[in-house]
């Protein structure tokens, strides 16, 4: 992994961390304990909080998501090669097995050859 990816992790470990922090925080929506330090959570940021919470905790989940991308691009494995074998080489083995596949008939040839000398 190069200095590229060094410093998408790093941001990324960071970006994990305000979006665990900025869901913890936000209110749930009812009337009871909101949040993770207790009480109406939006209370202590004013009336406007519910929406800066959400936008912000949007915007942080648009880095989550670019950030995973990102750090999938750069880590993936290069593809393997379809043909392991040079062409020389199986140009070379197809000429041999051609050769070869036609064994049966020499020595086919060769017997009747033998049987119509002894029956002469």
């Amino acid at each position: 992994m190069g200095t590229l990816g060094v410093v998408l992790l790093v941001a990324f470990v960071i970006v994990c961390f305000l979006l665990v922090l900025l869901v913890s925080i936000q209110d749930d929506g009812e009337n009871g304990m909101g949040g993770l330090l207790g009480g109406r959570g939006t209370a202590a940021f004013g009336a406007h909080s519910a929406s800066i919470l959400t936008k912000t905790t949007f915007v942080f989940v648009v880095l989550f998501f670019g950030l995973s991308l990102g750090l999938a691009l750069i880590n993936k494995k290069p593809s393997v090669a379809k043909d392991l074998v040079e062409p020389t080489t199986v140009e070379a083995a197809s000429e041999d097995s051609a050769a070869g596949a036609e064994w049966w008939k020499s020595e086919e040839a060769t017997s009747e050859e033998a049987t119509l000398s002894e029956a002469e």
